[in-house]
């Protein structure tokens, strides 16, 4: 097999790695502001989503987008896994292992 395609696979693995690192920090972040903003439940927070919004439909709507967000993040961790697994095997494949 091709080093230099190697490389590519083991970089796009090393790349992703890290964005799944960033993504996971980010849920923390949100995460944390989540139990800030509904531990203290500020008024203008609903307001921002406009007229006759309350707390019950911003909690739902937040969790759900979490939802997604971890759902699409564990995608990536598959993905990403696929791509530390090929990137061995080639390596393992052109003798470099």
């Amino acid at each position: 097999m091709n080093d230099t395609f190697e490389k590519k696979v083991r970089a796009a693995a090393v790349a992703g790695w890290w964005v799944v690192l960033v993504a996971t920090g980010f849920l923390t972040l949100q995460w944390l502001v989540y139990l800030a903003v509904t531990n203290t439940k500020p008024a203008w927070f609903p307001a921002l989503w406009g007229p006759g919004v309350d707390w019950p439909f911003v909690q739902s709507v937040w969790f759900w987008v979490t939802v997604v967000f971890k759902f699409f993040v564990w995608l990536l961790v598959l993905a990403v896994l696929w791509l530390t697994l090929w990137a061995r095997q080639l390596r393992k494949q052109s003798g470099g292992g």
